[in-house]
């Protein structure tokens, strides 16, 4: 599946709905969904995005999850079967998250901690430094586990998957991915 120029242009400001069961022990958590995404309907849907491939390599999918044409409704019930979810900081489709004010950030990130503490994950899995630091306020924040919880919530700071974020391989991804999902209980140590 391909798309226009024009035909991703259209999908500026859509939605991308989270991907949550009633059972969320991982919360994944992008910046915001790109335009692939959007016209998809799948969250890090753009080819080459690295997120699927990592989530496959670190053992958290029996399977290579292929959402560039969408996700179909067999892979949404294994995630969130799974207890994993995925959600955004802000939920705004744009081409890049530099299109992204400081403003949209922080209320995006007032708007997912209150998120979190209804939906009660075990972890949050925050996917990028720089937009960790922007929507909550915390410049000294690094990467990993942060020493703030939200309720009972542990939140970690991971890498993003985007192929912007060059200096990651798909294995360093896997492992930052692993072992998130072995603190939410989603996989065995």
């Amino acid at each position: 599946m391909g798309f226009t120029r024009a035909e991703l242009a259209a999908c500026s400001d859509r939605l991308v709905p989270d991907l949550l069961g009633p059972n969320c022990r991982l919360l994944f958590v992008g910046i915001n969904p790109g335009l692939w995404s959007a016209a998809t309907g799948a969250h890090f849907a753009r080819p080459g995005n690295r997120f699927w491939p990592a989530l496959y390599r670190a053992g958290i999918t029996d399977h290579l999850v292929d959402a560039s044409s969408g996700m179909s409704d067999a892979d949404r019930e294994y995630l969130t079967g799974r207890g994993i979810g995925i959600t955004n900081v802000v939920a705004r489709a744009t081409a890049t998250a530099a299109e992204l004010s400081a403003t949209e950030l922080v209320v995006g990130g007032r708007h997912l901690r209150d998120r979190v503490e209804q939906i009660g994950p075990d972890v949050v899995a925050v996917a990028g430094i720089t937009a960790y630091r922007s929507a909550f306020g915390d410049r000294r924040a690094t990467s990993g586990e942060q020493p703030e919880r939200w309720g009972e919530t542990r939140i970690w700071v991971v890498p993003n998957p985007s192929g912007l974020n060059a200096h990651e391989t798909i294995d360093s991804l896997a492992a930052a991915y692993r072992e998130v999902a072995v603190a939410a209980g989603v996989l065995a140590p």
